[in-house]
């Protein structure tokens, strides 16, 4: 009994009561969390204060705490992918290099990911499609550099084949080269197969479907005089 009476008395001195909690202002929503015999108060993310519901009066033993520091670098590390998924789908690589950079530990990283792959809120596949549609609507470009943007936000291959596969060359020149062609206004053949040519090799199209599609594009305009 005297030695249970010891545990008991050494475990409360570690318990830490919560004295108080405050909102603090600013841009990140913190909250204050006040403890027992501490000058500095804890700030957590106002998600870690209510999915834990810490009130006034809780006490926490040293591995509790901890415990819940844990878990706040977490809540932060998925608030941080978020707010970095908000303006616009990004593949898995760019997501983990993001909360990397920020300073986020590996373990939360992963742990983050899952959590967003399993709510269907991060998912290459989407990622790349996305990418595709976007990159069709508003500015044309070949299977190869297309693939090669992919490649770099770290999509893996499989998922680029899928994806990809689907891409005409010959249309999507064609529907970036006349749209570039709207600016060209020389009347002479060799500067308009030069200037449209470099164009269409920037979007990463091959010398055969360049080729083809400066010849049509001239033929075009030229019958209906857009270039004088």
């Amino acid at each position: 009994m005297p030695q249970l009476v010891c545990f008991l008395s050494v475990l409360i001195k570690y318990m830490k009561k919560i004295t108080a909690l405050k909102m603090e202002e600013g841009r990140k929503k913190r909250v204050a969390v006040y403890w027992e015999g501490q000058r500095r108060p804890l700030r957590l993310e106002v998600d870690t204060a209510l999915k834990e519901r810490l009130t006034v009066g809780q006490e926490f033993s040293e591995s509790e705490l901890a415990h819940l520091t844990k878990l706040d670098l977490f809540y932060r590390a998925e608030n941080a992918a978020l707010n970095f998924l908000s303006y616009r789908p990004r593949s898995e690589a760019e997501v983990k290099s993001r909360l990397l950079r920020r300073g986020f530990a590996e373990e939360e990283t992963n742990a983050v990911l899952l959590k967003l792959k399993e709510q269907g809120l991060l998912s290459d596949a989407d990622f790349a499609e996305f990418w595709k549609e976007n990159r069709q609507a508003f500015s044309p470009r070949s299977q190869f550099l297309t693939r090669l943007e992919l490649k770099r936000k770290g999509v893996a291959n499989e998922v680029i084949d899928e994806v990809v596969s689907s891409l005409d060359d010959s249309t999507n020149a064609y529907r970036a080269g006349m749209e570039r062609a709207r600016r060209i206004t020389t009347p002479d053949r060799n500067v308009f197969r030069k200037r449209l040519g470099n164009y269409l090799r920037r979007r990463g199209f091959s010398y055969g479907v360049i080729n083809e599609t400066v010849e049509r594009i001239w033929r075009e305009v030229s019958e209906d005089n857009k270039l004088y």
